[in-house]
């Protein structure tokens, strides 16, 4: 038996007013089937609703038709006319907007109390990096930002390890199970004291340094990353770990290191371009696999910090 027009309010009424726990958990109604209704309920028209949420008509007949039978009663009048809402209609509009505003409160708060821990390898001299956390920092100031720095031994920045939800780091390496975007692209230069030889040089080759010894990192780095940063082939030279150590070796042995143009380490050092190298990329990398849903944001804004 159908209710009565006079307790279908009631009804609507009855309904916000069951306890969260039962209502999660009995009652078929979800959140996209509110949105439809108000929109609907306010345009009075399921065309212009339909435009409003960018879905056909015919799935959004089809939603408010379940949700009058998820609520028992009818919520709006369909005539040749023209649509009306009906007393519970009006009841369930005033409802559904108030439980929408909650529901976007949650997710603000939600959004305020998140936070996002991002690797960065030990190049503090980036000023690309600088201009990512100012303008993240303003535009998202509710997030709390967590930076681990890693040093040049994992380029990943503590990825692979589950350390880090995203890394601004370089590439190339292993890029298995990660997403890999690339913010910028730096020409490189051999490292070099004031007083070498070859410090005063325009460019130089890949040749005009294949007699000096090279860095290393320790066994078992990532094999791209190293074949990289040696130009290419396999060489000999001190292990390092860290920017400083490859610093003090250039300094007390000479060991030939790779650096991006324009980054100033040191008034003892100089960078030679290096014409036959590949440019060294600077990326944001994420996992494939579940991963944080503020790292959209956060590549859109290194992005565009990075290309400045």
């Amino acid at each position: 038996m159908s209710r009565s027009s006079s307790e279908q309010p009631e009804a609507v009424q009855d309904f916000f007013r069951i306890a969260d726990t039962r209502w999660v958990s009995s009652q078929v109604m979800d959140l996209r089937l509110l949105r439809y209704f108000v929109a609907v309920a306010e345009e009075l028209h399921f065309g212009r609703a339909a435009i409003r949420l960018h879905i056909s008509q015919p799935p959004l007949s089809r939603a408010i038709r379940q949700l009058e039978a998820d609520l028992g009663t009818t919520l709006l009048n369909r005539s040749a006319a023209g649509v009306s809402l009906t007393p519970a209609g009006v009841t369930l509009l005033s409802e559904a907007r108030n439980l929408l505003e909650q529901s976007e409160q949650v997710r603000a708060r939600v959004t305020a109390s998140a936070s996002l821990t991002v690797g960065i390898l030990a190049d503090s001299t980036d000023p690309g990096i600088a201009r990512l956390a100012d303008s993240y920092r303003r535009q998202h100031p509710g997030v709390a930002i967590t930076i681990r720095e890693a040093d040049l031994t994992d380029p990943t920045c503590g990825l692979r390890s589950g350390l880090v939800d995203i890394a601004i780091t370089r590439a190339p390496f292993d890029p298995t199970g990660l997403h890999l975007h690339e913010l910028r692209a730096d020409p490189l230069g051999a490292v070099l004291r004031a007083d070498d030889p070859l410090a005063t040089k325009d460019h130089l080759s890949l040749a005009d340094l294949d007699d000096r010894a090279w860095f290393q990192f320790p066994p078992g780095t990532d094999e791209r990353w190293q074949s990289f940063w040696n130009g290419g082939k396999p060489r000999e030279g001190p292990i390092v770990r860290a920017v400083q150590e490859c610093i003090q070796a250039v300094l007390w042995n000479g060991t030939i290191g790779l650096a991006p143009l324009g980054h100033h380490l040191s008034d003892e050092l100089v960078v030679v371009p290096v014409i036959d190298l590949p440019p060294s990329k600077v990326v944001a990398a994420w996992s494939v696999i579940d991963p944080n849903p503020l790292i959209p944001t956060f590549v859109e804004l290194a992005t565009t910090a990075y290309s400045t």
